[in-house]
Parts: C-alpha cells; structure tokens; sequence
C-alpha cells in the first residue's frame, strides 16, 4: 500500500483526498515507480482545485513531475532500480502523476 493524492469524479461532483492506494489497482502501463520526490506547480493546483480541466481521465493522481526508483518495467530501455526522472507527458492529466509516497 502507497499514500497518493487522488482525484475522483462521481457525475458532476470532483473530489481530492489523500488514500491508501493498493498497487494492484494501479492503471496498466509499461513502468511503474516509487516515488520519492515530487513537487506542487501552476498545473498541479489547476487540477487539484478544479480551476481548469486538467485531468483527463479519472481517478487520477496529480503531480507532473517526479523522481524515483523503477520497480518493475516492460520497456527494455527500464529495469527494476533504475533511477528516473519524469516531467510531463501527461503525466497528472492521462497517467498518474508523482503526488505520492
């Protein structure tokens, strides 16, 4: 289990919380990383205070920046320990951003 800030929608209403997310729910994708530095932009507040429509799909983490450890990839180009460094690429808008720990 991880800590992540979490956007959600139900109809019309948008919620933002802090929850305990269980990695077995995470959204598919080619690498996943363990978060250990993130930071709180312009973009970021965007999406958190629904002040424009940041994220794209829901649930979604917002933080589009982060740095961290690979802990499991099927891109060859990543292995389990590599450290990354992540900033944009729809990361906090289509994919889960680094507002996690």
């Amino acid at each position: 289990m991880f800590e992540a800030l979490m956007i959600s929608r139900t109809d019309d209403a948008v919620t933002t919380r802090v929850e305990q997310v269980d990695p077995a729910s995470l959204p598919e994708g080619d690498v996943t990383v363990a978060v250990d530095h993130s930071s709180l932009n312009y973009k970021d507040a965007l999406a958190i205070t629904r002040g424009a429509p940041v994220v794209r799909r829901f649930p979604m983490v917002p933080g589009i920046d982060l740095a961290g450890r690979v802990i499991e990839s099927e891109d060859p180009l990543y292995r389990a320990g590599d450290r990354v460094l992540a900033t944009g690429w729809g990361l906090g808008e289509t994919h889960w951003g680094g507002l996690s720990r």
